[in-house]
């Protein structure tokens, strides 16, 4: 997900993807530990998603 679409979010509609997003992240770390995956960068990408999405909240809730 790119910064320019999430920027289009509101405050509310952010949080309810992040904990879509963290939920996610943790079904896809258990299989992973698990089964392992065909690939591994999907971990990261979720990760970086969620701190991206985190971190325009934080801006959406510092210009209020």
């Amino acid at each position: 997900m790119k910064a320019s679409e999430i920027r289009n979010m509101t405050a509310e509609i952010l949080r309810e993807k992040i904990a879509e997003e963290k939920a996610a992240l943790a079904k896809l770390k258990f299989s992973h530990t698990i089964a392992g995956t065909e690939n591994p960068m999907i971990l990261r990408s979720k990760r970086r998603d969620i701190a991206r999405m985190m971190t325009l909240l934080n801006e959406k809730n510092q210009s209020k």
